[in-house]
């Protein structure tokens, strides 16, 4: 039943949200011990791909708008599915932040306005980098990213592997762009902690959803044109 691929969505991305950004929120800068930014790629890396091996079988694991939508350019996923699986991977976001919320606001001094690992450019980019570079940088890296999932989910491809491929490529993809962007490549992963955070976060948001969607099409169609026999 497509609601059990819906379900397994929410599950997913509430995963990939709560694992990645709260590895931001909570132990990134832990006193002494934090696990900076290393730390946080490798994060964001492993829930997409435990959640690959869990739920790949089910829903193919997108976890994420701008996936959904490449893949649908790419041929592999049906029209009729976009719009359900884009709300249950955004209402799985939001409720991995207000879960993450509620924990962060037990320690004293919390103030979710100050990032909430929200995604950001100009003031708001980790190294204050302006909004084309982050543009630029979104588009690229999800390109990349659906370019490697493509890739690694070919029938041709070695079987078994692609959630390790996927989930070392988005590490790498946050080694690269955690400075610029805070990283989003996801529009569901912005969305539910912007909302949260609701201030500018909220009024850069539209950067986050037009780049990653831009760069899922590109990936998309590249490889298809090098990958067709």
């Amino acid at each position: 039943m497509n609601i059990k691929r819906y379900v397994a969505e929410f599950i997913g991305t509430f995963w990939l949200v709560l694992g990645g950004c709260g590895s931001a929120v909570l132990a990134a800068a832990f006193p002494e011990v934090g696990i900076g930014l290393l730390g946080v790629s490798l994060a964001f890396g492993l829930t997409v791909l435990t959640m690959a091996y869990a739920i790949g079988h089910i829903s193919g694991c997108h976890l994420n708008p701008a996936v959904s939508i490449g893949l649908w350019v790419g041929k592999r996923f049906p029209a009729n599915q976009l719009l359900p699986y884009i709300l249950a991977q955004v209402t799985g976001a939001f409720a991995a932040a207000v879960v993450l919320y509620f924990i962060a606001s037990g320690q004293a001094g919390f103030d979710v306005t100050a990032g909430f690992a929200s995604n950001g450019f100009g003031e708001h980019s980790p190294g204050g980098y302006t909004m084309t570079a982050a543009l630029i940088t979104e588009v690229v890296m999800t390109m990349m990213f659906i370019f490697i999932i493509m890739g690694a989910t070919d029938e041709r491809a070695p079987k078994g592997m692609a959630p390790i491929a996927i989930g070392l490529g988005l590490t790498l993809i946050h080694l690269i762009s955690i400075p610029i962007t805070n990283t989003s490549v996801n529009p569901a992963r912005s969305t539910g902690v912007a909302i949260l955070q609701n201030g500018w976060a909220i009024e850069q948001l539209w950067l986050f959803w037009a780049a990653p969607i831009v760069g899922a099409i590109l990936g998309a169609v590249i490889y298809n044109f090098i990958a067709s026999e």
